[in-house]
């Protein structure tokens, strides 16, 4: 089985050319042998201006490649210097211990798109219980790109968040403002607990005249109870559009009879759903 650094490596002997190929592979070989904190950490930091910042060219096939080798990562957003930087901190960041710290150092000093970087290989790095604090800490920022590097086409929280966190990050990702679509495990891991906190949190916009974002009833569907039934009804009764698209996929999302009648009762909504015409996807991209 071909791994994910294996993988990064391919991509980028691709996409660069010769000199820059030769150089990825010196500090590859170089770092793996064992090296210095400081040549690590330089060879880190060289990495943008010795090969750019290009997005990583990625197919459909690669892709399938990266979820076969590490099931719910998607790079296909990521950058050259990114895959690079990834590859060199797997190359020559050890284990345990030894690699915790590099990688904690790394972020002590990371700027803005360092610490996107790191936070993307999440999923890549060894000992994956030993960054659950460093992920938590990402999951509670309030800029956006930090925050979606974590939340965001990411496996690692919903394997390794318990429910208190993992209802932290889904909450924040609507405070900030941001989709969840792209939070892997999202459905898996609707839990009562946080569709009440999310109840709640619609009851608050409302009270002070806000709008609620459509997808959070995502999470509300599954585990609704007769308060949340109430809220998905008022929404049916008052929302627009894709308010009332929603509330119509969450009540199709409950086993409850009373969820099965509601949506009886809207025929337009019920033959959406019917047809494959609604879905969460569409909707987030809508």
């Amino acid at each position: 089985m071909t791994t994910a650094a294996e993988l990064l490596v391919r991509w980028l002997d691709r996409q660069l050319d010769e000199p820059r190929r030769a150089w990825l592979q010196e500090q590859r070989v170089r770092l793996a042998s064992g090296c210095s904190d400081r040549d690590f950490y330089l060879a880190i930091s060289y990495v943008p201006r010795k090969l750019g910042k290009a997005d990583l060219a990625l197919s459909t096939s690669d892709l399938a490649a990266a979820e076969a080798a590490r099931p719910g990562w998607d790079p296909s957003d990521w950058s050259v210097d990114q895959a690079a930087r990834i590859v060199l901190l797997l190359a020559g960041g050890g284990t345990g211990d030894a690699f915790a710290q590099r990688l904690r150092q790394l972020f002590v000093t990371a700027d803005i798109g360092e610490t996107i970087t790191f936070y993307r290989g999440l999923p890549l790095y060894p000992d994956p219980p030993r960054h659950v604090a460093r992920a938590r800490e990402g999951a509670r920022s309030g800029m956006r790109p930090i925050f979606e590097a974590v939340a965001h086409h990411n496996p690692y929280p919903a394997e390794q968040f318990d429910e208190l966190a993992w209802n932290h990050l889904v909450l924040k990702a609507l405070f900030i403002d941001t989709t969840l679509d792209p939070i892997r495990g999202l459905d898996a891991r609707a839990n009562p607990a946080l569709m009440r906190m999310l109840c709640d949190y619609a009851h608050e916009r409302w009270a002070a005249g806000r709008p609620v974002s459509p997808e959070l009833w995502r999470c509300v569907g599954p585990h609704a109870d007769d308060a949340a039934l109430e809220d998905l009804r008022r929404v049916l009764a008052t929302g627009g559009g894709r308010e009332r698209e929603a509330a119509a996929l969450a009540l199709a999302a409950c086993p409850r009879a009373e969820a099965r009648a509601m949506l009886a009762g809207e025929p337009e909504l019920s033959a959406a759903l019917a047809a494959g015409r609604l879905s969460w996807r569409v909707l987030a991209e809508g």
